[in-house]
């Protein structure tokens, strides 16, 4: 079992920044695939990125590409989303996700943080 707790979200200007965190619990995070995902007003959940288990492999969407970076901290069994260049379509509920060992689907949630981009 994996609770995910997001945190960081809140209401910046576009062209500002935010990093994006979510704490596990339990004892199989540092061997999950861990990743996130947004879901935009009146659109379905889209992944954003991914981290291997190691932390060596990383993965993005285009929508973020460039501009995003996950990284992990797994003593603290924290993820991070750092955004930047921030635009008003980044407007979303922001939720971390827990792949664990032999699994393909995302399996545990937590229950997002909304991030909301002025213009």
């Amino acid at each position: 079992q994996v609770q995910l707790v997001e945190s960081g979200g809140g209401l910046v200007q576009a062209g500002g920044s935010l990093r994006l965190s979510c704490a596990a619990s339990g004892r199989t995070f540092s061997s999950s695939r861990m990743g996130w995902f947004r879901r935009a007003p009146g659109m379905e959940r889209e992944f954003i990125a991914s981290i291997s288990r190691d932390g060596k492999h990383t993965a993005y969407a285009d929508s973020v590409k460039g501009r995003s970076t996950i990284s992990r901290d797994n003593p603290k069994n924290t993820v991070y989303l750092q955004i930047n260049s921030l635009k008003p379509e980044d407007t979303a509920i922001y939720y971390c996700a827990a792949q664990i060992p032999l699994r393909v689907t995302w399996d545990y949630w937590g229950q997002g943080t909304q991030v909301i981009v002025s213009s």
